[in-house]
């Protein structure tokens, strides 16, 4: 055709140079028009589908329906117990009547499994009366099971000060100041003084403890003085704070004699289970998303609070999940964990278990702060994770209502995947609620904020969706980027206080060297 016009043909390459060129600036105008289109469709598919999961929990009540059954049925259950085997198959039977892919009860070996038989104290002298007493965790009985009849010697509030003012005091009985709890600073500064109080009971060669109940009144709890599930070769007993604020007064004007029993049935070591439950995801169905709570509670109380209504908010999400039809992109792993009353032993004994999926493992969140108000998510210094989790939680939520702290936590179960580089969240709850009934034998089943926990699963199931299902992932971090998170999170103490810098530094725990 060129040719029979007489057009030149650089003029016809131009020309057909500059349709092509037009004709492709259409075609990838359209195309950008297209993929723009179909993200806004894939972002509507998207807040329909947390619409549509968010409907199906506020519109039931199985989570709390759950929690009761655990709590009032099953009741305290303190790892190894037959009420935490019992609890192990309850929340079994409950994923598979979910409906989820798969259900596993995985074994691992606990230190010790310990419980108590009795506990009874009287104070002697001056005067007489009765002690409400409750023995340790994971502590001794008194000799041969036997009462020990001793004077008490001071030692303050265990700080530092006031040990190094204890006389050597062998044979006596050892009695430490609480003040009433009420926050978590309050909770932890309890924790963060147990080891300096056993390593002076050493020093000073007494031959039990009184610690007084840091809850008002004459409610008592168990307050953990091991954290690595090993047995304390000591004696250890909490008294009513009332009753010890009288001894306290008695000291003030001379010796208090007081007399304690404790008998202790300890097992070394013993087999535990975690309970885990998969719903398989789609195209990239060999990523991971963990949600997890621990399964585990002490034995006063019924484990409502800590951690009951938790537990059923994982299980009643993959009901929930199940319940709309809907299919992750990623899977969803919801884990039951037990051991973590006992130093975190369940969720470490996981992370160890399934050490060649981490990498595959895109979030971890957990949630053990009882049914307060979620106003966000710890971030356990990963600060990448804040843009994710406030879209997460766009639809019920504005950034500005968030609370989603920097913080790094140290003391659940999300923990061993914090110090193995796993990107992870602790839902950030109200303690106000919780913190009365902690380890208490107040703690059951009507503490529970029935209304709000089941918020909180909505909270939670919007954090888990979004990232089961969004495009992008954050990286795993390797052992300097974590060193780094511990130090500028001020977690090296405290995991010194733990008994957990040891295992780390060693490589034996979380990322080796």
């Amino acid at each position: 055709y060129a040719a029979a016009i007489h057009i030149h043909p650089v003029f016809v390459s131009y020309r057909t140079i500059r349709i092509k060129f037009s004709l492709r600036r259409l075609f990838v105008r359209r195309l950008g028009i297209a993929v723009l289109l179909l993200s806004c469709v894939s972002t509507l598919v998207a807040a329909d589908d947390v619409a549509r999961l968010l409907t199906e929990i506020r519109g039931s009540h199985v989570v709390i329906d759950q929690t009761r059954e655990l709590t009032d049925k099953i009741g305290g259950r303190p790892t190894g117990s037959p009420a935490c085997v019992r609890a192990e198959e309850w929340a079994a039977a409950k994923l598979r009547a979910a409906g989820v892919d798969d259900v596993r009860l995985e074994r691992y070996v606990l230190p010790a499994t310990w419980r108590s038989d009795a506990a009874t104290a009287s104070c002697l002298s001056p005067e007489a009366f009765p002690l409400r007493i409750v023995a340790c965790p994971l502590t001794v009985s008194t000799p041969k099971g036997e009462a020990l009849e001793a004077t008490l010697v001071d030692f303050g509030d265990g700080s530092p000060e006031a040990l190094a003012k204890v006389p050597p005091s062998k044979g006596k009985i050892a009695f430490v100041h609480s003040a009433i709890m009420k926050s978590l600073d309050d909770l932890f500064g309890d924790y963060f003084r147990v080891l300096t109080l056993l390593d002076a009971a050493h020093k000073s060669g007494v031959a039990a403890m009184l610690i007084e109940s840091s809850q008002p009144r004459s409610l008592l709890y168990r307050h953990p003085v091991s954290f690595d599930g090993e047995i304390v070769k000591l004696p250890v007993a909490i008294v009513a704070h009332d009753q010890s604020e009288r001894m306290v007064r008695l000291m003030e004007s001379g010796q208090v004699r007081v007399r304690i029993r404790l008998v202790s049935k300890i097992k070394e070591p013993a087999t535990a289970r975690n309970v885990a439950g998969t719903i398989r995801g789609t195209d990239k169905s060999d990523e991971i998303v963990i949600f997890g709570a621990h399964l585990d509670s002490w034995d006063l109380g019924t484990g409502a609070l800590d951690n009951g209504v938790n537990s059923a908010t994982v299980i009643d999400l993959a009901r929930a999940i199940r319940a709309t039809g809907l299919r992750p992109r990623r899977t969803i792993r919801f884990v039951l964990f037990t051991g973590e009353e006992q130093g975190m032993i369940g969720s470490r004994e996981y992370v160890r278990a399934h050490a060649s999926e981490l990498p595959k493992v895109v979030m971890m969140l957990t949630a053990d702060i009882g049914s307060g108000k979620t106003t966000g998510f710890f971030l356990n210094g990963r600060e990448d994770l804040r843009r994710g989790v406030e879209e997460a939680l766009g639809p019920i939520y504005s950034a500005k209502e968030q609370q989603n702290p920097i913080d790094g936590i140290d003391g659940t179960d999300n923990f061993d995947f914090l110090i193995s580089g796993v990107p992870n969240l602790v839902a950030n709850q109200d303690p106000v609620p919780y913190l009365p009934e902690y380890h208490a034998e107040s703690d059951t089943f009507d503490k529970v904020d029935t209304k709000q926990a089941i918020e909180n699963e909505a909270i939670d199931a919007a954090i888990v969706w979004y990232f089961a299902n969004t495009a992008d992932r954050l990286p795993r971090q390797n052992r300097a980027e974590v060193e780094k998170l511990l130090a500028d999170n001020h977690l090296v103490e405290q995991m010194k206080a733990f008994q957990q810098w040891d295992e780390w530094v060693g490589g034996k725990r979380g990322l080796g060297k």
